[in-house]
């Protein structure tokens, strides 16, 4: 102990060097995580009768935003809930391993976190903040920041991170004492992976036999029901209904981005500094001189763009991406030409459509406006608002005739109507374009500001309110806001269909009654109010609701019984002569082809992912034709034909990585299978929605 003592002490630059290095450990076993006595209304949640504080959590969480920003990565306000999810799970997870390190009597004395620090070969990411100019490790710079006396309290968190981890590597030592990888499951493995297999086959499809053939009655739908009524068990479900306020910028966030670039051009009017130093220091994006076709070049700037002579500034344009400046130091022929188009499309190939389309085109001829004619009655409702306008495209990118209209038209000259699959299509091409654009840019993400995001959450916040008195789809009509209702879910799944996770909703649905408001719950995509809409309990899928389905299986096992027999009688043909062509003596519609070089952890040339198949192959006497394989898509007779020998010298290089890399693979499954268990067994309440929305 007299060692350890002299320890408890390192320089501050010590702690510059090495403090970072352990701040992931102290978020999740250095917080205190006692409850604070008298102060129940700030439990957060417990963990085996553990009570976790709000204070507590919320210094965990702080600590875990730090290492964020540390490594550069910055939590957004719309992913704090996964976030606080994330951090929620490590503390739980952390303190059932603490209960299971107590319960099997693991302990990690002061010699050993000693011989760790000061052993031949201390921790790696101590050692690189003492290497030397010559790359070695410098270990009397080393001990002499151990043993100065100027600091305490670094080295004491440096003893219990090396404790923590010496404990957490004795309870793995524990858990996987009874792993091991067996000489043949290396040598399976090293099979798998090397020998490449060649089969010719017979393939019998299951669609060769007709459903309508298949005669499937509602006695064997319900006695299959009733046979697998567990796969038809549903756990308690339950309904929303919510309003979505949608986290997205406002007009006074777009108006503050424009007139922000707008002063920035002012300047750079009259400052002598290159457009390149205005995008280095204003522009989200890092500077290129980008060569562009018209197509990349987001809707609203485009013809600004096409318009501008060399040198020329244009914008700032305000776009669905952003917010966009560009000037334009070159032009260039492109490869690519395109065009740009509006069109009215009357759907149908029949008679009817025709002569709607040419009447159409008639009224167009007699001088008719042609964005109203398309707003009136064009099928493609897509662009039918906009005039009919499908912006700039190029060759290939649509339907044939469509294509071949467009780059052979005239442009502003309104073509008769052309038919495609889809309908026929009356077409005025409005620009064609052969060019490139040399451009430099500034960029402005176009996001909501904080304002906004107050503004946003206190419409919630106020909805919330009046909902819980006076009744949630009232308020929501009397307001204005769009109430949608979710498909069901169940409480496992911590997921709301069209939302997204939040498992502070889930538990405010599966705890409350229907007609139950919410407070604010926070999504990515914004903040949600929520009634309970629906309660829907336990128990089985009613058979007509599944009736269809189970109609489906039965009938695919009668086909694969059907094809196996059929299988049989073409076996016998191909036995007697040795070839599988033979197999069509009896159905002609049998698909007789070779598979090369395959192996069995991939796909099959010309069959695709078939395990049986794959299976078969592997052991299969050569050149000899299988019995019946039954497949997921239908049946084969397999001859192998050719099948890599045993690589005996490429086995023995290979075969101690194979071995790690299964005993690694055996590790992390029975550790996460281990920590899910212990998970399921324990008794954690998580009342974290009291506190966050």
């Amino acid at each position: 102990m007299g060692m350890m003592g002299k320890m408890r002490s390192l320089a501050p630059w010590f702690i510059l060097t090495v403090g970072g290095l352990f701040v992931l450990f102290m978020v999740l076993s250095d917080s205190n995580l006692a409850s604070f006595v008298g102060q129940q209304r700030n439990i957060i949640g417990s963990i085996n009768g553990f009570d976790v504080t709000y204070q507590e959590f919320s210094k965990t969480l702080e600590n875990a935003k730090s290492i964020q920003q540390q490594q550069g990565r910055e939590i957004e306000e719309s992913q704090m809930a996964i976030f606080r999810d994330q951090v929620w799970d490590a503390v739980v997870s952390q303190k059932l391993l603490a209960d299971k390190i107590e319960e099997f009597g693991i302990t990690v004395t002061d010699e050993e976190v000693q011989d760790v620090l000061l052993g031949p070969n201390p921790p790696a990411d101590l050692r690189q903040s003492f290497i030397d100019s010559t790359g070695n490790f410098n270990r009397e710079m080393y001990e002499t920041a151990l043993f100065d006396p100027r600091n305490k309290e670094i080295l004491l968190q440096l003893e219990d991170r090396v404790r923590q981890e010496k404990m957490q590597t004795k309870l793995q030592n524990l858990l996987f004492a009874s792993i091991t990888v067996t000489d043949e499951e290396v040598k399976r493995n090293f099979l798998e992976q090397n020998v490449k297999m060649s089969a010719e086959y017979a393939f019998i499809n299951n669609n060769s036999i007709s459903d309508t053939t298949i005669e499937v009655s509602e006695s064997d739908i319900k006695s299959y029901y009733n046979n697998h009524k567990k796969d038809y068990k549903e756990e308690a479900m339950r309904k929303i209904k919510y309003v979505l306020f949608k986290r997205e910028p406002s007009t006074s966030d777009s108006v503050a981005i424009l007139a922000d670039l707008n002063s920035i051009l002012k300047d750079l009017e009259s400052d002598t500094s290159s457009f390149k130093t205005y995008v280095e220091i204003y522009s989200e994006e890092p500077y290129a001189q980008d060569s562009v076709s018209l197509k990349v070049i987001p809707e609203g700037a485009k013809e600004l763009v096409r318009n501008a002579n060399i040198g020329e500034i244009v914008g700032p344009v305000l776009t669905k991406e952003g917010c966009f400046v560009y000037r334009v130091i070159g032009k260039t022929k492109s490869e690519e030409p395109l065009v740009k188009a509006s069109h009215i499309l009357i759907k149908g190939e029949n008679d009817e459509a025709k002569t709607k389309a040419d009447d159409i085109y008639q009224q167009l001829q007699g001088g008719a406006d042609f964005a109203t004619l398309a707003a009136l009655y064009s099928e493609d409702k897509g662009n039918a608002l906009n005039g009919g306008d499908l912006g700039w495209f190029g060759k290939g990118q649509m339907v044939t005739e469509f294509n071949d209209a467009c780059f052979n038209g005239k442009v502003d000259v309104i073509q008769k109507p052309v038919k495609t699959r889809f309908g026929y299509h009356i077409i005025k091409v409005t620009g064609k374009n052969d060019q490139k654009y040399i451009v430099e840019k500034i960029v402005r993400k176009l996001v909501p500001s904080g304002s906004t995001i107050d503004n946003l959450y206190k419409n919630a916040d106020d909805f919330a309110f009046v909902a819980q008195d006076n009744g949630f789809e009232s308020e929501a009509e009397l307001l204005g806001y769009d109430v949608r209702e979710s498909y069901a879910f169940n409480e496992e799944t911590k997921s709301i269909p069209g939302l997204g996770q939040n498992e502070a909703l889930t538990k405010f649905a599966f705890e409350n009654s229907v007609g139950s408001v919410g407070n604010v719950f926070n999504f990515p995509t914004g903040y949600v109010v929520a009634v309970v809409s629906e309660d829907i309990p336990s128990g089985f899928k009613p058979l007509e609701d599944v009736s269809g389905s189970i109609k489906s299986i039965i009938r695919k096992e009668i086909k694969s019984k059907k094809i196996k027999e059929l299988a049989l009688e073409m076996k016998k043909l191909v036995d007697a002569s040795g070839d599988l062509n033979d197999a069509k003596k009896l159905d002609a519609t049998v698909q007789v082809d070779a598979a090369n070089e395959f192996a069995a952890t991939g796909r099959i040339p010309g069959v695709g992912q078939e395990f049986a198949f794959t299976d078969f192959a592997m052991n299969a006497e050569l050149n000899k034709v299988s019995e019946p394989i039954l497949g997921s898509r239908g049946c084969y007779l397999i001859k192998v034909t050719q099948r890599t020998p045993f690589d005996e010298s490429g086995f023995s290089v290979q075969k101690y990585t194979i071995r790690e890399n299964l005993l690694r693979q055996k590790k992390s499954r029975l550790y996460s299978e281990w920590i899910a268990s212990v998970k399921e067994e324990a008794d954690i309440e998580d009342y974290r929605y009291n506190f966050w929305r």
